[in-house]
This record gives C-alpha cells, sequence and structure tokens, in this order.
C-alpha cells in the first residue's frame, strides 16, 4: 500500500511526540474469520464548533466520541448499513483509533492525516488507511468553509456498496429493554473543554444531541436521535504524542474492563464493559449480569474517564 503522507494543511491536529514510547495493545491482525461480514467505512469526523454541523452523522451505525488534544473532543462514525453521499469534515487519525478499529474486519479508516511517526504504525494495523494522499479523488474541499474544517469525503468512491450490518462486529447486542433501570431525562458527559448532553425524546424515540449547549444537526438530515447511548468509563492517558501547540495527544484505552452506564426507552442502566483482547468486540452485562441488549438503531458510544 502507497505509504500515508502528513497532509500539511493538517498539521494542527497532531505535532510532535515525547520521548516516551507506551503504545497501548495496537492489534496487528484482523477478528477471527467466524466475526468476519465484509469492510465497514471509519471516517474521523471534526467536532470542534467551527466544523459544525456535520455532514452525513446521521447514517452513521455507530458513533464514536473520544477526548482529544486540549479537552476538545472528536468523532468517529462507522459506516455499514448505508452509505451517505458525503461525510465530513474530516480530521486527522490518533494512535488509540487502531486499537479501538481492531475490533472490525480490516475497516476502511478516513481520515485527513497523521502525526508523522504515527504514519507507520497505521501502514502495520489491520485497517485500510484512505488518506487524501492515498484516495485523493473521493474528497473534496467546501469552499464555504474555512481550512481546516472543510474536508469532505465521497464513500462510493471508496466503497461500491455498503457492506451491511454484518459488518459490525463490535459485540453489541440488540433486543427488548431489559427490566429496571432509572428513568431520566438527560445526561451530560464533560471533557475538560467540552460536553455532550442526550435528552431523551418519546416523540424521536431517541436521544436529543447537544454539543457545547447547542443544539446538534446535520446539513444533509434529520437531527441524530440514537435509540441507545453509551458511557464508558475508560482510561485516558497521554500518549507519546502532541500537537503542535505541545498539548499531549490522549489515547483512550478501550481494551480492558470497566463501568458503563447504558441509556435507552428514557431510563438508565448501569453496566460493565469488557473487551478482553484488541482483535474482539465490546460486551456489555448487566447489574445482575446478564447481557444487556441495546435498542435497534444507531448507537452514540462517549468514552469518559473513569475514576
Amino acid at each position: 500500500m502507497t505509504a500515508v503522507v502528513l497532509v500539511a494543511a493538517l498539521a494542527s491536529g497532531c505535532g510532535g511526540h515525547g520521548g516516551r514510547h507506551d503504545r497501548g495493545p495496537v492489534p496487528t491482525r484482523p477478528p477471527s474469520p467466524t466475526a468476519m461480514g465484509g469492510s465497514p467505512l471509519a471516517v474521523k469526523i471534526d467536532n470542534v464548533p467551527a466544523a459544525r454541523p456535520a455532514t452525513g452523522l446521521d447514517a452513521a451505525d455507530v458513533v464514536y466520541a473520544e477526548q482529544v488534544e486540549g479537552g476538545l473532543s472528536r468523532l468517529m462514525a462507522v459506516y455499514a448499513s448505508l452509505l451517505p453521499s458525503a461525510v465530513g469534515p474530516v480530521r486527522s487519525a490518533r494512535e488509540s483509533d487502531l486499537e479501538l478499529l481492531g475490533q472490525f474486519d480490516r475497516p476502511y479508516l478516513a481520515f485527513s492525516g497523521a502525526q508523522r511517526k504515527l504514519l507507520p504504525l497505521i501502514e502495520r494495523a489491520p485497517v485500510r488507511p484512505e488518506s487524501p494522499d492515498e484516495a485523493s479523488g473521493t474528497y473534496y474541499r467546501d469552499s464555504a468553509r474555512a481550512a481546516p474544517h472543510n474536508l469532505y469525503l465521497r464513500p462510493a468512491r471508496l466503497l461500491r456498496s455498503a457492506p451491511g450490518e454484518g459488518a459490525l462486529t463490535t459485540g453489541f447486542r440488540y433486543g427488548p429493554a431489559p427490566f429496571g433501570g432509572t428513568p431520566v431525562a438527560s445526561r451530560t458527559v464533560r471533557y475538560p473543554a467540552a460536553r455532550f448532553t442526550f435528552t431523551w425524546s418519546g416523540a424521536r424515540h431517541g436521544w436529543l444531541i447537544a454539543m457545547d449547549g447547542t443544539p446538534t444537526v446535520t446539513t444533509d438530515g434529520p437531527r441524530p436521535a440514537p435509540p441507545t447511548v453509551v458511557v464508558q468509563y475508560v482510561r485516558i492517558r497521554d500518549s507519546q504524542y502532541h500537537d503542535v501547540l505541545g498539548n499531549p495527544t490522549p489515547y483512550t484505552e478501550t481494551v480492558g474492563s470497566g463501568r458503563a452506564e447504558v441509556l435507552r426507552d428514557g431510563r438508565s442502566f448501569a453496566a460493565t464493559w469488557s473487551r478482553p483482547a484488541a482483535n474482539g468486540g465490546t460486551t456489555f452485562t448487566g447489574a445482575d449480569g446478564t447481557p444487556l441488549d441495546f435498542a435497534a438503531g444507531q448507537v452514540w458510544v462517549v468514552f469518559a474517564r473513569a475514576a
């Protein structure tokens, strides 16, 4: 595969690196054949206020929210059931994205670029990296927006068709609502410089999203209202990389186990998450130890710092 070249316009996304080598458990092989169902598309999406509203976000099967430099947030949207005509704004990849994506069968990773020392790691990971340097014809710039918040992907130029739900080897289970839970009208997750609020809408049968106090909308579809929201408490540590301002790049550890909160049907369910290996999915169990089913439809997973 042609080597990925750092996009100069995106150098602000992830800068130099520190002296220690503390890379997490980046997977080096794809999931087992029994779990394979095709290669989904994962897109890194800019999420600072200047990048909003996003395009194509409502079509994703799963949206992951992670903390990045300066306490801000970034999204990774995963597409398997449907490919929208455009997705963006597309931004840079992070080291922990490779660990997260290890649960899928060689997913396409659409990203604007990466820190130079991270590029060999991306090349060795079991992903299909598709930056503008490798697939320039699949991207375009929106002249109505200012760089670097104006890079968009045309998914149909990467995949001829959506791979289908079988490509979602996340470990998630879907089914009727479990018994119990606590009624909740809204839930807020805070990062140092960002916050997500999810408010239950009976009319939409989903959770309306607000980011930094502003309702989340898209340019090309309805306001996202995922039926299931997961707050997954994980270890977030400094990686060996930092941005051009010297802010350390957080590494979100998604292999292991810990506490979680699952929001569905206007209720909150205490849960435990478990992902023993980087090449497998994540399971969620309720307080009684039985698997906890999600509602059918889009799932948002917000990674929050474990206490």
